[in-house]
């Protein structure tokens, strides 16, 4: 019988999409925070802000995926890149789950929701970042609709 490995995951809604990010790259999840903007940052980089006393970029998560209709952001998620932090701004949090670490093969990576130019500019900046958007996931509706049915059953 293979083993059933399970992946726990933040669930957070960026626009009208559903991402979950593996709990080994979150620190916390907090209220939006004051951004200062940074001249010349990429467009998905909505500046800096102060997280526990240090500064860190925040990525609005909206046009790092293209969602063009998302409302301003809801909650920010302190996410490690590896010895750094950054703050990914995210329409809403909805709270963790554990997934089939299987399952992560079917559902869509969220780098691949990406404009492809989003895509090589995080690649140019930061190899630890693209590697952890690599790790999240798309996950849609109709997946979170049987895992729901499932649990109900149980």
């Amino acid at each position: 019988m293979p083993e059933r490995k399970l992946e726990h995951v933040l669930v957070c809604r960026i626009g009208t999409l559903m991402c979950a990010l593996p709990v080994e790259h979150v620190s916390e999840t907090m209220r939006p925070l004051p951004v200062e903007r940074l001249a010349g940052a990429p467009p998905f980089v909505l500046g800096v802000s102060v997280v526990r006393g240090s500064p860190v970029p925040v990525l609005d998560g909206a046009a790092l995926l293209g969602v063009s209709e998302a409302p301003p952001p809801g909650r920010f998620v302190s996410i490690k890149v590896g010895v750094r932090r950054a703050a990914l701004a995210v329409s809403a949090v909805i709270g963790t789950r554990a997934l089939l670490h299987s399952s992560f093969g079917e559902l869509p990576p969220l780098v691949r929701e990406a404009a492809a130019g989003v895509v090589a500019s995080i690649g140019r900046l930061d190899a630890d970042l693209l590697l952890m958007l690599r790790s999240a996931r798309i996950v849609p509706e109709s997946v979170w609709a049987a895992l729901d049915a499932k649990e109900l059953r149980q």
